[in-house]
């Protein structure tokens, strides 16, 4: 049976570079052992997360396996008297959330396959090595020219992509690298086109692209034989690292940290660069730039895996690029991966955190401006400089390309708007990403505004002075609404004092005169038209007979007193 003959299950939708979040939401005890309920995330909608359920000996066994990346990992220690007291498991709980924090955040752990299982069992539950074997085997029965020597274990970071190390059979001595890969949620190319553009490949001739031997591709999957460089990659020379060694043990933590020479840094980037200028011109998507891609031959740099973008892989850099809106075309995407193997190759590590706030020392000024046309935080709000631009700054252009062959990569026109169809499909799938990223990112910042002692301690003054406003607005309404209530009847019937009326000022001895009698009704003035209703008025002349009245016009009063007892 040959390879093209039986697809697997298809392609696959999951993006394996859109990071996972964990957060420990609450521990349980159970018999002898603690259990923490972990809630998982993929990417920034809340909708796509899930629960696992983890003990310490599951986070013990995880954190064995990554040693091979020699990093210093902060898992809580063991504990084997008092595991179960309500403290220690609050404080473990939180050295837990650290480890969790680190193993996510960190741009190589958090794509490995070991942490992706940890978070995600459900999705991670395929055995890919036994597919890769089954898709090798079956590829054998057709071509029995081939022959396997081993399995390149772990060589690359994506979990989908396995290696084997081959040989010809009658040229036992040649080594060849076999790769196999799924497609990836980027795959638009009907299955026609993508196998011909696949066995295109073999046919691209161009000093700076490493030579596909072989390559052929199904509905569901991909297989590329390309000759086998003992010397490796520029991030092996970088990293000084062994090309067969697992990704974690090469990568994660170097011995020694060392940039390349001035030199170097300049031929590499311009052939790099001149590539690039060569694919955007003939339209071919690329996509994938980064230090492991880029094979090295004698002093030469060779670009790998042009295969990516035809198969639909995301970016390795992917989380990286798609926090900046500006980065919205492969074009730029590759200038922005470049911006990232060039600060790699003058530092000899990647950058901390993107974008860079300041540049260490570096070889010559020159590679500092590039990197901050590329890197910087302005750089990045304002969109992604041309490689002919960058082709035309002082650290590239002076360099002089000593190879003569000349490029040779013709695409046929149907197979040409094919691709610019499935650019446009990455391009717009990457937008829309970007966009939902922009909305949590204001969403979540307005959130922590919201939440601040100082947005607190402003709401609290506000909502004092409000409610201040509201009780003078309340009592004013009040007292015009009880005045106009009192007043509405005749003149005789209206009470002496009203809510708002002025008190008269009080007098000494007042409590021993008796009250007076009620005031005759003042006689009202000759006019030839009377109003119906005028409470204003009649208000006025209560309060000014009030006002003038005086305790001398009162007439004397005898009063009797029975109160004594009387004895007849």
């Amino acid at each position: 049976m040959a390879f093209m003959e039986k697809p697997p299950a298809g392609k696959v939708l999951l993006d394996d570079t859109v990071p996972l979040t964990a957060q420990i939401e609450a521990s349980q005890s159970l018999h002898s052992h603690t259990e923490y309920i972990i809630r998982v995330q993929r990417g920034v909608s809340t909708e796509n997360s899930w629960q696992i359920v983890r003990r310490y000996s599951d986070f013990d066994l995880l954190n064995n396996s990554l040693q091979i990346s020699a990093l210093s990992l902060p898992l809580p220690p063991k504990k084997l008297i008092g595991n179960m007291e309500r403290e220690f498991i609050a404080e473990r709980q939180k050295g837990l959330q650290a480890y969790l924090d680190v193993i996510t955040t960190h741009h190589i752990l958090s794509n490995c396959e070991l942490v992706k299982k940890f978070l995600d069992p459900n999705s991670y539950s395929v055995n890919y090595t036994e597919i890769a074997l089954q898709h090798v085997s079956m590829f054998f029965r057709s071509e029995p020219k081939w022959e396997v020597v081993e399995p390149l274990k772990d060589i690359g970071w994506r979990i989908r992509k396995k290696y084997f190390l081959m040989k010809i059979k009658n040229q036992p001595k040649e080594r060849l690298v076999l790769s196999w890969a799924d497609l990836g949620p980027d795959k638009y190319l009907s299955d026609r086109d993508l196998q011909y553009a696949v066995k295109l490949l073999s046919s691209c001739s161009h000093p700076y692209i490493y030579k596909i031997t072989f390559a052929t591709a199904n509905e569901s999957s991909a297989l590329v034989i390309r000759p086998f460089s003992e010397k490796g990659t520029l991030k092996d020379l970088i990293y000084k690292a062994k090309p067969k060694d697992p990704f974690l043990k090469k990568y994660c933590n170097p011995k020694k940290i060392q940039g390349l020479e001035l030199q170097q840094i300049k031929t590499y980037g311009r052939q790099i660069l001149e590539v690039l200028k060569f694919l955007h011109e003939k339209g071919f998507p690329y996509g994938h730039l980064h230090s492991a891609n880029v094979m090295l031959d004698g002093d030469t740099c060779k670009l790998l895996d042009l295969e990516n973008s035809l198969l639909g892989l995301p970016s390795f850099y992917r989380s990286y690029f798609s926090q900046f809106r500006k980065i919205n075309t492969l074009e730029g995407v590759d200038v922005h991966c470049f911006g990232h193997l060039l600060y790699e190759m003058t530092y000899g590590r990647p950058p901390d955190t993107i974008p860079v706030e300041s540049f260490p020392p570096a070889p010559s000024v020159f590679v500092v401006s590039v990197l901050e046309s590329i890197l910087t935080c302005e750089a990045l709000k304002n969109g992604m400089p041309a490689v002919s631009r960058l082709l035309q700054m002082p650290l590239f252009s002076d360099v002089l390309l000593t190879n003569s062959e000349k490029p040779q990569f013709k695409i046929p026109t149907k197979l040409k708007e094919a691709l610019k169809i499935s650019k446009e499909c990455i391009e717009k799938r990457l937008t829309e990403e970007q966009k939902l990223i922009h909305q949590h990112r204001r969403l979540t910042r307005a959130q922590s505004h919201h939440g601040s002692e100082e947005e607190k301690k402003k709401r609290k003054i506000l909502a004092r002075k409000k409610s201040k406003r509201s009780a003078n607005e309340s009592g004013e309404e009040h007292s015009a609404k009880y005045s106009n209530s009192n007043n509405s009847g005749s003149g005789a019937s209206s009470p002496l004092t009203s809510p708002s009326s002025p008190t008269p000022p009080s007098t000494a001895g007042a409590s021993s005169i008796p009250p007076a009698p009620p005031l005759p009704p003042a006689a009202p003035a000759p006019s030839t038209e009377v109003p119906t209703s005028r409470p204003d008025a009649s208000r006025g002349a209560l309060l000014s007979s009030i006002q003038n009245f005086q305790k001398g016009t009162l007439k004397k009063t005898q009063t009797c007193d029975y109160s004594a007892p009387r004895i007849s």
